[in-house]
């Protein structure tokens, strides 16, 4: 089954509005293991306006499934913090600085020799490295030249078109999954995926491994509530 990775980064955010430790963001990151995530996703920026260094590093000293720590790899800081840290997994990210949301993949092919060597520095620690990509079978083809252990396909264009036509929505993702199948990538996805949409995405992607999923699922548990929210996508992935 498709592994579900809780994205905590929200509950940073409202932390962070106004003050103190209320929510507790390791807190959270317990609460979704106990909850039955398969592991834990936090994007730390440089200005730390949701996840902070500090939680980063209290989070991995807690958590006993997956930890996925994504990021901008041209950011020294966030290279030294995941070289520390040494978590499971580390998802690169071409994230301009002070950008809201992630909203766009690497451009495998012009960055293929700069990607080859950050993944490299990343493996050396036995770190497993995944790179967002869009739905391009081409920028797959480029992710397999750096070497990298996964991509991590965008999916806010199939999450935006998916009420207008599913198939042709997907269309291009279960091409690229193909692909990266073939070549031997591993395949997670994440960004916008939601309790409409992420079954029909689950079932018709090939070798779908992991979804990272924050937004949508902390704001179903404002109503649901946090353990109900994460069982409801446990089993949107069965």
């Amino acid at each position: 089954m498709t592994k579900l990775s809780v994205n905590i980064n929200k509950f940073a955010t409202l932390r962070n509005s106004r003050g103190g430790n209320n929510p507790d963001v390791v807190k959270a990151a317990i609460d979704a293991e106990r909850f039955g995530a398969d592991g834990v996703t936090v994007h730390p920026r440089p200005d730390e306006r949701h996840i902070r260094y500090s939680d980063v590093r209290a989070i991995k000293k807690i958590i006993s499934t997956e930890f996925n720590i994504e990021g901008n790899c041209s950011e020294q800081k966030f290279v030294d913090l995941v070289l520390e840290t040494k978590p499971h997994q580390v998802t690169l990210v071409p994230d301009a600085e002070g950008q809201l949301t992630s909203d766009h993949g690497w451009d495998t092919i012009k960055h293929r020799d700069y990607l080859r060597e950050m993944i490299q520095v990343f493996q050396k620690a036995n770190i497993r490295v995944s790179i967002f990509v869009d739905p391009v079978v081409d920028m797959v083809n480029g992710a397999a030249e750096t070497g990298t252990n996964r991509i991590e396909l965008y999916t806010e264009g199939y999450a935006r078109e998916y009420a207008n036509n599913k198939e042709n929505a997907i269309a291009p993702y279960v091409a690229a999954a193909k692909r990266a199948n073939e070549l031997g990538l591993g395949i997670n996805a994440g960004h916008d995926l939601d309790l409409n949409n992420l079954a029909y995405f689950s079932q018709n992607i090939p070798g779908l491994l992991e979804v990272s999923i924050g937004h949508a699922l902390i704001s179903d548990a404002l109503y649901l509530g946090y353990e109900n929210a994460i069982q409801l996508y446990k089993r949107q992935l069965r």
